[in-house]
């Protein structure tokens, strides 16, 4: 044992040079300062709360320091005597009080102006999912989901990590800049937390709630952030992704998704073939199934059974569109109905049924998924 302590020596000691380089890599010990008001308030409150508790220490421990050495019993001091010293007791009430109101007028300013969610001039409800955001735009009409973008073969090793790993999504959010945004923030399922650092805002999603935050952004550029809350096995994949941009360029991005969002409900009358159906559903699998599922369709049993070769995806069409539009009670399978459009729906439950080996040669159109829910 004491030979190989010997020889273990000089390793420990050369990681103990190299750490410290190593730990050089990201150096940062303050918070930033943000791209909001709020969050410049919030930063500016930190240093002052930051200061006056270093100020606090700084007398606290050199008087006390100052005490031990300079009165220690070596140099023939005796202890003093401050029991029931009514000036010591007013001094150590006053000033203790005095210091927390100091603290306390800023803090209390900065939150009024945080919970101050009036005059908004736009609206956006934000519902947390397992495991993605649904964005919707009240005032404009229209809205969208936002799904982790991160390739699984970056999250499985077999790819290099790309530079925004586990912080991209396919549909970011996009605001105007300097105009003032509310968002209402609710919850599908279990509690989620929505958090944006640069912005200085973090809320809690509930279901069955409706929380309130705002923001200002003062810069255009992309924000990034993730759920905060731990919401289930796919945590750690439900990023938060904000877009600021110009008012002229969110106003043609604006005009951009309503034209989009017309087209999709045109796209319920038209006439799909087999082979687009496949493509759109394959897509539409690999963002919103595949995470529980997995992307062969052999899912993680016994929480998500897989795909290929069962009984869902290979017997009656009407119980397959019926699990996947209203769900099953009792288990993770989340009702997509309100989640998907009809053309997504009908892509996904024919991809679904023809993939992996499975060769139903059923094909569900968005005809039959509409009527299936005018039916219910």
């Amino acid at each position: 044992m004491r030979v190989r302590g010997k020889r273990l020596t000089p390793v420990v000691a050369l990681l103990g040079l190299l750490s410290p380089a190593m730990a050089m890599a990201d150096w940062t010990l303050n918070m930033s300062p943000g791209v909001t008001g709020t969050s410049n308030q919030i930063f500016s409150l930190h240093m002052t709360i930051l200061w006056i508790c270093v100020a606090i220490g700084v007398v606290v421990f050199g008087v006390m320091f100052w005490s031990i050495l300079a009165h220690r019993k070596s140099q023939g001091h005796k202890p003093a005597n401050f029991h029931e010293n009514t000036v010591v007791e007013i001094l150590w009430t006053i000033v203790p009080f005095a210091i927390l109101v100091a603290m306390a007028i800023p803090a209390t300013a900065t939150l009024v102006e945080m919970y101050d969610t009036t005059d908004a001039d736009l609206d956006i409800r934000v519902t947390g999912y397992q495991w993605k955001w649904q964005y919707e735009y009240v005032d404009q009409e229209f809205g969208y989901f936002s799904n982790l973008a991160t390739p699984a073969d970056q999250i499985r090793n077999r790819q290099n990590k790309g530079e925004n790993y586990l912080l991209e999504v396919d549909n970011p959010l996009v605001i105007p800049v300097g105009q003032k945004v509310r968002f209402l923030l609710t919850s599908n399922d279990v509690i989620h937390s929505w958090w944006v650092p640069a912005f200085g805002v973090k809320k809690d999603a509930i279901p069955g709630f409706i929380n309130e935050a705002w923001v200002k952004v003062e810069e255009p550029g992309t924000y990034r952030g993730q759920c905060t809350e731990l919401c289930g096995k796919n945590h750690g994949f439900m990023p938060v992704v904000v877009e600021a941009v110009p008012q002229d360029e969110y106003d043609t991005w604006v005009a951009d998704q309503k034209a989009a969002a017309e087209k999709e409900r045109e796209l319920t009358q038209k006439d799909w073939t087999m082979e687009e159906l496949m493509a759109r559903g394959e897509q539409t699998y690999q963002t919103t199934c595949a995470s529980c599922h997995q992307p062969d369709g052999s899912g993680s049993p016994p929480a998500f059974p897989a795909l290929k070769g069962s009984a869902i995806a290979t017997g009656d069409v009407q119980g397959h569109l019926d699990i996947v539009v209203n769900g099953k009670s009792g288990t993770a399978m989340q009702a997509f109905g309100s989640q998907l459009s009809e053309v997504d729906l009908a892509a996904v439950v024919t991809f679904e049924r023809n993939a992996w080996g499975n060769n139903t040669g059923d094909m569900v159109t968005p005809k039959q998924v509409l009527d299936f829910k005018n039916q219910q």
